[in-house]
């Protein structure tokens, strides 16, 4: 039988059609040319003969829902046409086709590169290829355990897979927290918002985005109206999550005076459509596909953080010092969350601990009836402030349940606290209010809250300032009395850079007295977690190293291992100081002449400095 590569385009087309390419309203299934401009645009002159021309695959697969990503197919009759050594023959080979137009595209999309080949469904050769958008280099498509995919799959999938692929996510993050800036000075310039509704304003559209009515007909409000109806649909949204233990009024109360504020209704030259389409219109194309996908990525807080960056004055006012990403990420790791645990955040702030705690649980969770128990059951929070609470909660509908356990008061409220011990969670992860001056709110006041309203056993972890391990204070000896200090952690100085805050972790296991457990607290010395300082994005992970020390990080502490210059276990009590370095072996061997030289020169310094 003589090969037709029609017939292969026929087979990739029934299997397209299997998996529900056709069906789906967001996305578009194109053959052999595009009408997206940039599509057009970017395969202009990129002919496989290289001789100019416009090229195009066989077929061109985007959706609305994802758009920075694109699914390019490129077929051969003959298997043995599928893929040449060297990948440079795309007029001859499969993949060395869609390979030549992937490269093309990729300078504006996310591509998913399809070869196919073969005569029958059952003999077909299928290579999923990504290139990250700006790269060059592709990388075989694989699945959640690293396995190559070699099959065709649904369209949801190919996104999930191609969204974890490290290179993407770093650069979806990248793009995100560039855009941030970006809106956070066009709020500044035009809505003239305040710095507490500018994170409002943003965490309020992404939940009137996830009705789908109001995200396909913003467009059509006069500005007036388009205020009155982004603040409708909030209220809906928020009635439809349901969330168990809050007031609809506290969770959409704050959102009100953007719903009436004057600068975003009205009808401006530059601006003809109004302030607050242009802010829904740029959030729908660049955050909303990024969360719709995230879901172990708290993005409120991450604007919320990135907003506190620009405000005048005290960076600390009311002792907020968001928690890092990889810090919350690495909570839920020492905790060892599992599908069954629960989990208490009594600072919830914007909810990074708690959806941080998710993920991880998601992870292990096979289940519909398992991750539906985790968002009902398996998550509890508690924050004071009002606007907070408002992003907290918000947060929470992001990810797609709502079902959270949300309180909105004090921690310290006897109504709430007797609410929250009925749950019986076993996990309590805080970052509690820092600097404040009222000793009755001291750090510690509320770790030992937290650790009280846990089950005996639970595991209790705090980021805490380092003051907290190394100062005196009654509420140390007040915390041994009835718990165990099972380890802290020293972190690094810039951790919450540009807040000047040096911080720890503190472990504990709640309601096992420390005396009477006779035990060794373990410290570690995890002052370099692979970060480094940007000028403009902060603390990033520039060399990709944090998956690695993380990793040996929670490995030493699960083992408890003692090895100098890194960990070290302990006897401690109320009056001994709660840190490594107090009690740590430096390991000389690590020690050679020029750090020598280099210490007595900084030292020769310190003390001529000094003596002037």
């Amino acid at each position: 039988m003589s090969k037709n590569e029609r017939i292969t385009e026929n087979l990739v087309r029934d299997i397209l059609r299997d998996l529900n390419y056709y069906e789906q309203e967001e996305t578009v299934v194109e053959e052999q040319k595009s009408r997206i401009e940039e599509v057009r645009k970017l395969l202009k002159g990129a002919s496989k003969t290289g001789k100019g021309g416009i090229g195009a695959p066989e077929f061109i697969i985007s959706t609305s829902e994802t758009p920075d990503f694109i699914i390019v197919f490129e077929c051969k009759a003959d298997t043995k046409k599928h893929q040449s050594p060297k990948l440079d023959k795309p007029v001859d080979f499969a993949v060395d086709g869609v390979l030549h137009y992937a490269k093309k595209l990729a300078k504006s999309y996310n591509v998913i590169a399809v070869a196919v080949s073969g005569q029958t469904k059952s003999s077909l050769k299928i290579s999923n290829w990504i290139i990250p958008k700006g790269n060059t280099v592709p990388k075989p498509l694989v699945n959640k355990s690293g396995k190559k995919i070699s099959s065709i799959i649904s369209l949801e999938d190919y996104v999930e897979h191609g969204t974890f692929d490290p290179d993407v996510a770093k650069k979806r993050h990248s793009d995100l927290m560039e855009f941030s800036r970006e809106l956070h000075n066009f709020m500044r310039d035009h809505a003239k918002l305040t710095e507490s509704e500018k994170p409002l304003l943003v965490s309020g559209t992404l939940i009137a985005l996830k009705n789908k009515a109001f995200a396909k007909s913003y467009d059509v409000y006069k500005p007036e109206e388009l205020q009155k109806e982004w603040m409708r649909v909030i209220k809906e949204e928020f009635k439809k999550a349901d969330i168990p233990n809050s007031k609809e009024y506290s969770m959409t109360q704050p959102y009100s005076s953007i719903a009436v504020h004057p600068n975003l209704g009205k009808a401006q030259a530059k601006f003809p459509q109004g302030i607050l389409y242009e802010l829904i219109k740029k959030l729908n194309e660049k955050v909303w596909p990024f969360i719709s996908v995230y879901h172990d990525f708290d993005v409120v807080g991450q604007f919320y953080g990135e907003f506190l960056k620009y405000t005048g004055g005290d960076k600390k006012a009311l002792g907020i010092v968001l928690t890092p990403r990889h810090v919350t990420e690495l909570f839920a790791l020492i905790a060892n969350v599992q599908k069954d645990s629960k989990v208490l955040d009594t600072c919830a702030g914007t909810g990074g601990f708690l959806i941080s705690a998710m993920h991880q649980m998601f992870k292990k969770a096979e289940t519909k009836a398992e991750k539906d128990r985790i968002k009902k059951e398996g998550l509890i929070g508690i924050e004071n402030q009002p606007q907070m609470y408002a992003l907290s909660a918000s947060n929470m509908i992001l990810r797609g349940d709502g079902k959270a356990n949300l309180h909105q008061g004090s921690c310290f409220d006897e109504a709430i606290t007797k609410e929250v011990k009925k749950q019986k969670c076993n996990i309590g992860m805080i970052n509690p209010p820092y600097s404040q001056s009222d000793e009755d709110l001291h750090e510690l006041v509320f770790v030992k809250h937290m650790l009280d309203c846990l089950d005996k056993n639970g595991i209790g972890i705090a980021i805490v300032p380092m003051s907290c391990a190394i100062s005196p204070h009654p509420k140390r000896e007040e915390l041994l009395k009835y718990h165990t200090l099972d380890a802290v952690m020293s972190m690094p100085t810039e951790l919450f850079y540009p807040v000047g805050t040096v911080p720890c972790i503190m472990v504990f296991k709640a309601h096992i007295p420390h005396e009477v457990s006779d035990y060794k607290t373990w410290f570690g010395y995890w002052k370099e977690d692979g970060f480094i300082k940007s000028k403009h994005k902060g603390r990033i992970d520039q060399d990709n190293n944090w998956t690695t020390i993380r990793d040996h990080w929670v490995e030493t502490y699960r083992n408890r291992e003692d090895i100098a210059g890194e960990c070290i276990k302990q006897r401690v009590s109320a009056e001994d100081e709660w840190c490594a370095e107090a009690y740590m072996k430096t390991d000389y061997s690590l020690v050679n002449e020029s750090m020598f030289q280099e210490t007595v020169k900084k030292y020769m310094l310190f003390k001529l400095n000094n003596n002037k």
